[in-house]
């Protein structure tokens, strides 16, 4: 008797995530070795309350909304920041979840997310092998942050890299058309890693040279420095643009963000107003014009500026955990693993998920240039591969068509 499966999504939202859920969808049910997929609505905590959406019959209706479901931006399933208590700490928790796939005939285990979600799946993977439960438990990685280690890249980076470096061109476009001095600072997310910054480099052409600066959060922030490094700007070019990280701090750790002091349910750092604290700085040094711009959330999941290559490597990480766990494997994160720049190869391979959880990976500081202000060439080749290629989406009425989901607004 085959088994069945179920798959969950968890943490913040980005282009690419449902792609990674539509790949495991279509891994399963090509696959010989499982009977049902059962998606769990709100992450680990729809196992719990026993949440769930047969997808099995949702990917067999004559119209299916599984064909929106890649190019359909955050999550179809829900999310949740719901940390696993330790095994040892609350072992009835982990009894609980268990006696559910075992309930319900399930075989595998896919979660899919960032940081918080590879350490839920190192611990339910630990407590199987622990119980000697034949169970297959699987992470899928999605992270906009970029922050993942023993992967090249996470899925939901190169979409909202694209995002980033067009907000910045068209920012550019806006600033130029004045003939006053301007500076123009855009705070992008980033709390301890500056991916998301540095991407905002690719907006650079023959014609526009901004943004000018990019401070991150790798390396210690200066603000006399800053303000040096705007005024010799400023000279060269009536109007500069700056990308800074969310989380850039003093060399003494303190956040240059003016509402760093609370923390979220994992500890880390609720940021915002970085961009602030220098416009109020350059205004009072330079007398010119200064304005701030936060991207906040509208970089995390803009589908319709997606980039094809994000979506496409998304739906393959998907498909390739089936075929592992299919193959037996458990305890392991989907990965990519790149093999050349120019032209742009990869593989996809298995990283232990337990190597990966509650660690961080920061842009290199050989990709940031010894001025801490701007990054090097290594990083554009680095990144502009991941953003190529473009979306087709359909419209309705002049707006998106994106998947339907009444399930998660009950």
């Amino acid at each position: 008797m085959k088994k069945n499966c179920i798959v969950a999504q968890s943490g913040g939202p980005t282009a690419a995530i449902n792609a990674s859920l539509a790949g495991v969808i279509s891994g399963v049910l090509n696959s010989d070795s499982y009977d049902r997929i059962y998606g769990a609505v709100h992450g680990i905590q729809g196992v719990f309350n026993r949440n769930f959406l047969d997808l099995t019959e949702l990917a067999g209706l004559a119209y299916s909304p599984i064909d929106h479901l890649s190019t359909t931006p955050a999550m179809y399933l829900g999310s949740c920041r719901y940390k696993m208590p330790s095994i040892q700490d609350s072992p009835e928790t982990y009894e609980e979840i268990f006696r559910i796939f075992e309930e319900m005939n399930i075989g595998a285990f896919f979660y899919i997310g960032g940081n918080d979600s590879m350490d839920t799946t190192a611990k339910l993977a630990e407590y199987a092998r622990k119980t000697g439960n034949s169970i297959k438990i699987a992470g899928v990685p999605k992270t906009i942050d970029n922050d993942l280690i023993h992967t090249d890249h996470t899925p939901g980076y190169g979409s909202a890299a694209k995002y980033i470096a067009t907000s910045m061109l068209e920012i550019a476009h806006d600033t130029y058309i004045y003939d006053i001095p301007c500076v123009t600072i855009v705070e992008i997310m980033g709390r301890d890693a500056g991916w998301l910054t540095a991407a905002a480099a690719l907006a650079r052409n023959n014609y526009n040279p901004t943004p000018q600066l990019i401070y991150l959060p790798e390396v210690p922030f200066d603000k006399e420095r800053f303000l040096q490094d705007v005024e010799t700007e400023i000279k060269k070019s009536k109007n500069i643009v700056i990308a800074i990280s969310e989380g850039i701090r003093y060399a003494d750790g303190t956040y240059v963000s003016s509402h760093a002091a609370t923390d979220d349910k994992f500890g880390h750092a609720q940021l915002s107003g970085a961009g602030k604290v220098l416009e109020a700085l350059v205004k009072d040094r330079l007398k010119i014009k200064v304005r701030s711009v936060e991207l906040n959330i509208l970089q995390r999941c803009a589908g319709h500026l997606a980039s094809r290559t994000d979506l496409d490597e998304a739906v393959k990480l998907g498909e390739f955990a089936v075929s592992f766990t299919a193959k037996g494997y458990t305890g392991f994160m989907t990965a990519t693993r790149r093999k050349s720049d120019i032209p742009y190869l990869y593989d996809i391979e298995m990283a232990d998920v337990s190597q990966i959880a509650n660690r961080a990976k920061t842009v290199p500081l050989s990709w940031i240039t010894p001025e801490h202000n701007n990054i090097t060439q290594e990083f554009m080749n680095y990144m502009r591969p991941l953003i190529q290629g473009e979306v087709s989406i359909s419209y309705r009425d002049g707006l998106p068509v994106y998947i339907e989901i009444p399930h998660l607004r009950k």
